[in-house]
């Protein structure tokens, strides 16, 4: 199929070609042609064709597009009248809801410069960062004024309000009594700066600005079964670039999404049986969550409308993706990337249950190759640095650092391997490589097979000085509760199956590993070892 047939099959499918109300269509073309791709144009297009159907369902009630439209352009022109012109950071400090919606999408409206923050920032990273970066408002939910403490409180509007006590406007006041009317595109438009994990220092500012053209939509939708008007359940932080790619891109076709300020599995669960979601939106801790819900919630709610569980974030854990299709549905796409790279590959069920670990199959208008130390392509089978070219890389760090390239394509900061099927294998990040006795070892392959123990909740591991080999591995446990497990059975059982030099020399119990919302974990919060003291 040639690129011309590969859009219009993708455009059909997600509703863009669909056969609709002349006028309506004309209103959201004309929308569409002043503007471009993006947010505002998307909002203001959905509002055009399917005003009356919900846009977001959400702790606080339901919103149709028409009523999200709306605020959106009222909250705009508060931006204007409060002074602020096109290139100006506002930071964004908020759980999933419709007040997070309808300040990303304003402040891309007036062409400001949006700073997504991190809701486990710290008090001193949160005023470090809103300085380093100049932000002119900071938008936060009110549960977040204690680590706001230190910043000009003239500078904050509260967005989720729990109650009155705060003593600050809230978003809705900010807006009141503003015009709903359209708003011309803004002479410079607005962009996005996504915070990295920051899993072992201060996160790092990524520049990110919309698609310029389709594309890049295109790609995503080919390669996963979405069609236009489903219902989603976006559980992914927004906050994070797969939540909010799923967000930006899931507008073009005018979904319904529901939107939870906090993951409960037992509560995601019920709203996809109650809404009939088609989308699951998740990181794969959530997926594990999902797994372990209360059986009884399982049982009682039929989730059989689930046709899509796209997940990314972080590594999927051992053969978590067939334990999630096997208590679910087949329905498992998982995407591996990265906030600098966007994508790299996609893995569709099949690939999930005939290559479990796999991350899956390079998509449309991408490149990856396997590269040595010397910029060499390697040889199917064989391990070396991934790197990757497509339209949705960022566009640096904030402080000027970018990323190391090689014939246009990025290093993804990970070694990995291509089979004779031309699916990827991550093997792990290149910094996490550990040197054994002269072998080279990955932790995930140990943390891989640590979690399929039934009596293991969750792992990590890392390497550690040792005396007699140089290194090797430590791994940190955390035990499903009702269950024991000693050292020696967590050794014993590596033993059977990994290889002789991947087998960890320490292990530590924890209550739970420290991880950050998207879950991936804080390996600089982890306990150090004996060995690595004396080391």
């Amino acid at each position: 199929m040639g690129d011309l047939g590969y859009k219009l099959k993708v455009l059909r499918r997600i509703g863009l070609l669909k056969v609709q109300n002349p006028i309506r269509l004309a209103k959201a073309g004309k929308k569409l042609a002043s503007w471009g791709p993006g947010f505002p144009s998307a909002v203001g297009a959905a509002a055009a064709r399917k005003p009356q159907q919900l846009a977001i369902i959400d702790d606080a009630g339901q919103l149709t597009w028409r009523e999200t439209a709306d605020e959106i352009n009222r909250l705009t022109q508060a931006f204007k009248d409060h002074g602020l012109k096109p290139g100006d950071p506002v930071a964004v400090l908020c759980r999933n809801h419709r007040y997070m919606v309808i300040a990303m999408v304003a402040i891309m409206q007036f062409g400001g410069r949006m700073l997504l923050l991190n809701t486990m920032a710290s008090g001193s990273q949160l005023t470090e960062l809103v300085r380093r970066e100049g932000a002119q408002l900071v938008i936060l939910d009110q549960e977040f004024l204690s680590v706001a403490t230190e910043l000009d409180r003239d500078s904050l509007i509260v967005a989720w309000a729990d109650d009155d006590t705060h003593g600050l406007p809230t978003l809705t006041q900010f807006a009141a009594g503003k015009s709903a009317k359209d708003h011309p595109k803004p002479e410079k438009p607005g962009s996005i700066v996504i915070f990295t994990s920051g899993t072992t220092g201060l996160p790092k500012g990524a520049k990110r600005k919309e698609p310029e053209n389709l594309d890049p939509l295109l790609t995503y939708f080919g390669s996963i079964p979405f069609e236009g008007n489903s219902t989603i359940v976006l559980a992914a932080p927004l906050f994070h670039s797969w939540g909010l790619l799923n967000f930006g891109f899931g507008l073009s076709t005018v979904p319904t999404y529901v939107l939870r300020r906090r993951f409960v599995p037992e509560q995601v669960i019920k709203d996809i049986a109650t809404y009939r979601a088609k989308v699951l939106v998740v990181v794969p801790l959530m997926m594990q969550r999902l797994v372990d819900a209360d059986p009884e919630v399982i049982k009682n709610n039929d989730v059989s409308s689930l046709k899509i569980t796209a997940s990314s974030g972080s590594a999927l854990a051992g053969e978590l993706a067939i334990h999630f299709m096997d208590t679910f549905t087949d329905s498992v796409y998982n995407f591996y990337g990265a906030t600098e790279t966007g994508w790299v590959t996609i893995a569709d069920p099949k690939d999930l249950r005939d290559a479990p670990g796999t991350a899956g199959r390079v998509p449309w208008r991408t490149r990856v190759k396997i590269l040595d130390e010397n910029g060499q392509e390697v040889p199917t089978g064989e391990t070396g640095v991934i790197y990757v070219g497509n339209e949705m890389m960022f566009g640096g760090y904030t402080d000027g650092r970018t990323k190391d390239f090689r014939d246009g394509l990025m290093h993804s900061g990970d070694l990995g391997y291509f089979d004779e099927e031309g699916r990827l294998f991550v093997a792990g990040r290149d910094d996490d490589m550990v040197i054994s006795g002269g072998e080279n070892v990955f932790p995930r392959e140990l943390e891989d097979a640590l979690i399929e123990h039934p009596a293991v909740q969750d792992v990590v591991v890392k390497g550690i000085p040792d005396p007699q080999w140089g290194q090797c591995l430590a791994a940190y446990v955390v035990v499903r509760e009702g269950h024991t497990l000693t050292e020696e059975e967590v050794v014993d059982y590596a033993k059977q199956h990994v290889a002789r030099f991947a087998v960890p020399r320490a292990v530590k119990f924890l209550d739970e590993l420290p991880r950050n919302p998207t879950g991936k974990v804080m390996k600089r919060e982890l306990p150090p070892f004996e060995a690595e003291v004396s080391a």
